[in-house]
């Protein structure tokens, strides 16, 4: 295994103050969570704190905010953990933080990223975090590819572990990385094209296929092909889908091609919708790969929140080998990459 992490099962967590990093990124409109696969992820962790008689902060981010955004408040995701504890919400200055306490034991911080310094991984504010606690457990793995002072920082200033959802992020994706069945395919679509783009190239190397769709396919179609051809050593075939005119769905034909491909793999590797599947009349290149893939008899993992999303809308979700809490951190670590956040638990 490429990582040897430190377990929260190992940990002395008993009666501890115990700062916990969680997932907390999940789509929000108006006040209503639209899908809570990544805080339910975690929330295992945070029940066994809690058998422990730890006091329990927790710290995350949600979205990407240019400082203090109403919009981008954790209110609806403290209201959240509050029902399923049966708690009751009350303003706190928790340290140098806003926040709620939730229950005598559980507190959950503003948005970090309402703050500079969390993506600056800034020591003094990593410092900060700290003394809110005597133990750091991180179990966010989607947030495991960035540095940043409550994945990183912190980790210099408390005893750190890994949370049972990291833990087992980790065991099913250094299996696929380091022993996959083969021949292996990566699906890549999505739109978030500056941080796909060399990940996509790193796959080259990884895997037998690589088939790409969604934004990324239409921007870069040209791009693609030409890194695909200057790779040294690469073992894969890519194949890039047609968008439709709109440019919002991969076409029939594609997503028909797509499925041909995968009819002799043994492994599938998803990241990405194949189109703008916020509205339903462009989500018909992504429906008609996911009931294709529900029905192969191999290995399936899916990755990365709009596609995880998506896929449970459509009720296929448990037609999943493993489904990843992680999108870029999913990618990355399938590429080999070293993730800042797991190397601080090791």
């Amino acid at each position: 295994m490429i990582y040897k992490l430190k377990s929260v099962l190992d940990a002395d967590v008993r009666q501890k103050n115990v700062v916990l990093r969680v997932d907390v990124d999940v789509p929000i409109e108006g006040e209503q969570i639209q899908d809570e696969s990544r805080l339910n992820a975690w929330f295992p962790t945070l029940e066994l704190l809690l058998k422990n008689d730890a006091k329990v902060y927790l710290i995350g981010h949600l979205g990407r905010p240019k400082g203090a955004d109403e919009k981008l408040s954790l209110k609806p995701v403290a209201h959240w953990i509050s029902q399923k504890l049966q708690g009751q919400l009350v303003d706190e200055n928790l340290g140098s933080f806003k926040g709620w306490k939730i229950t005598e034991n559980v507190s959950i911080l503003e948005n970090l990223r309402f703050y500079k310094e969390e993506e600056e991984n800034n020591d003094e504010f990593s410092k900060k975090l700290s003394e809110l606690g005597e133990v750091y457990v991180n179990d966010a793995f989607a947030s495991a590819h960035r540095a940043h002072a409550s994945t990183a920082g912190i980790t210099k200033y408390l005893p750190s572990f890994a949370g049972l959802r990291i833990l087992k992020e980790v065991e099913e994706l250094s299996n696929v990385l380091e022993n996959p069945n083969r021949p292996l395919a990566v699906i890549i679509g999505g739109a978030k094209i500056e941080t796909k783009l060399p990940l996509v190239e790193k796959m080259h190397a990884f895997a037998d296929f690589v088939l790409v769709g969604g934004e990324i396919a239409e921007n870069d179609k040209i791009l693609l092909k030409v890194q695909h051809e200057n790779v040294p050593d690469r073992k894969s075939v890519l194949l890039v889908a047609d968008l439709t005119q709109e440019l919002k769905d991969i076409t029939p034909k594609s997503a028909e091609n797509f499925l041909q491909v995968l009819q002799g793999v043994q492994t599938v590797v998803w990241n990405g919708p194949m189109g703008l599947v916020e509205e339903d009349q462009y989500a018909v290149g992504t429906k008609t790969l996911a009931d294709g893939i529900a029905n192969l008899n191999c290995y399936k993992l899916l990755g990365g929140g709009d596609t995880v999303s998506c896929i449970q809308k459509m009720g296929l979700l448990d037609k999943f080998s493993f489904v990843s809490i992680g999108g870029g951190a999913m990618l990355e670590f399938l590429s080999g990459d070293r993730l800042p956040g797991l190397v601080a638990l090791e």
